[in-house]
This record gives structure tokens, C-alpha cells and sequence, in this order.
């Protein structure tokens, strides 16, 4: 049965119903609106189905493939006039957000591109700084370098933390 869920893209719809919500945030961080997000995760998984077999990491794959879609898409200029209109809601905030919250969400936005991918990348996708500098073509000290200088700068920017959003930004460590 197991061999017959790899080759019939039982493996795909997995890692699509537990990666999708993930990677479309990453497509919000790398500076895709809603629409291209969506449209990137969609030819990924349509490229993924017509593999012959799954890739060894399926996850690293999608992640990685996923960015490199992302990043080829973002040249385009006239996506990247319409990305630029729509870029003051990459986040779509929920009506019952707390002001703290609302504030952590600003900053994040406010992030130099290469450390919002790395907070996404670190705290929506659990990825190691090992992981996330294969994923960014950097090394792990570039990557967590990137982590520090982006969570200090949210905390400077919002101040004190909620308890709830305290694990999500947690102080770096020296």
C-alpha cells in the first residue's frame, strides 16, 4: 500500500495539506501578493505530481522549489507594479487581533526582505539555520545572524511582547 501512495500522489496531497498555509505565508514574506502566492504554490504542486518518483526531502524540496517559482515570478515587471500597490496588506490581519499583535504583524512587514524570509522560514516552517541557509544559498551564521538582527528590530519596534507572541519572538540568545 505504501508503494502504491508514492506512485499514485498520495505523498503530494500530504505534504500539500500540511505545507500549503506555510508556503503561502513564504510567498507573502518573499513579496508575492495573495493571488501570486497562491498561483506559485499551484504550478509547484502541478510540477511536484508530474514527478516520476518523490524527491528524498520532500519538504526541503518544496520549500526550495517554492522560492526559486517565488523569486523567478517577482521579476516580472508588471507584477512587481501590482505587488507593490498591494504590498501594505501581505498580511491579511484577523478582526480580533490584539493591538500588540497588530503591531508585531507591522514590524514583521517592515523587515528587510532576507530577514522576514528567515523569521517565516524559522518559525512558520521550523527550519533550522542550517536548513534555512541551504534554502537562502548562505551559510548557518548568515542565517541566524539575519534571525537576531530581525527579532531585535521587532522588539525595538513594538517594545514589550504579550505572553502569546513572547514564543513566538523569543530574545535571541547570545
Amino acid at each position: 500500500m505504501a508503494r502504491e501512495e508514492s506512485t499514485s500522489g498520495g505523498w503530494c496531497e500530504a505534504l500539500y495539506d500540511a505545507q500549503a498555509p506555510a508556503l503561502l505565508l513564504y510567498g507573502r514574506a518573499l513579496g508575492l501578493d495573495a493571488a501570486e502566492a497562491e498561483d506559485v504554490l499551484h504550478d509547484l504542486f502541478r510540477a511536484l505530481l508530474e514527478l516520476k518518483a518523490p524527491p528524498a526531502e520532500p519538504t526541503h524540496y518544496a520549500i526550495r522549489s517554492y522560492r526559486n517559482r517565488a523569486l523567478n515570478r517577482r521579476r516580472g515587471f508588471f507584477r512587481r507594479c501590482l505587488r507593490e500597490r498591494h504590498s501594505v496588506d501581505w498580511f491579511e490581519p484577523e478582526p480580533d487581533l490584539s493591538a500588540a499583535e497588530r503591531g508585531a504583524m507591522d514590524a514583521l512587514a517592515r523587515l528587510p526582505d532576507d530577514q522576514r524570509e528567515t523569521l517565516v522560514l524559522k518559525f512558520w516552517h521550523g527550519l533550522t539555520f542550517d536548513q534555512i541557509g541551504q534554502v537562502q544559498g548562505v551559510s548557518p551564521n548568515t542565517a541566524a545572524g539575519r534571525y537576531r538582527y530581525g527579532v531585535a528590530a521587532i522588539r525595538r519596534w513594538v517594545g514589550t511582547l504579550p505572553a502569546a507572541l513572547e514564543s513566538v519572538f523569543p530574545h535571541p540568545q547570545p
